[in-house]
């Protein structure tokens, strides 16, 4: 059976950083996108980041040059590092797994907020 597991997320001040782990466990299926996105109270779900089977990086507008996403495909596991955090930033956090062969797996979520 297939696990996403998260960690890190909690609170930070305003202009703060912090890392987001994730990792997927208990499958041998070829792992072709890992990424995240967020969602904030009242608003849709957005994504965040990505990397791409390859290698390619997809950033929202909104973090570009303040977020970077990583991925150790040893590990199955993709990480987020956020830099100058802002406010708006705050909402729960989740990770996604696309495989090649099986349907998208998520993450339980992680709250990360921002204070002002």
């Amino acid at each position: 059976q297939v696990h996403i597991v998260e960690s890190g997320g909690g609170l930070v001040q305003s202009g703060g950083s912090m890392r987001l782990s994730c990792a997927a466990s208990g499958t041998s299926f070829s792992i072709a996108t890992m990424g995240w996105y967020r969602q904030a109270p009242g608003k849709q779900r957005e994504l965040v980041a990505a990397v791409i089977s390859g290698g390619s990086l997809v950033y929202a507008d909104s973090v570009k040059g303040r977020f970077t996403i990583s991925r150790d495909n040893a590990k199955n596991a993709v990480y987020l590092q956020m830099n100058s955090l802002k406010p708006e930033d705050t909402a729960v956090y989740y990770c996604y797994v696309d495989f090649s062969t099986l349907p998208r797996r998520w993450g339980q979520g992680t709250q990360v907020t921002v204070s002002s």
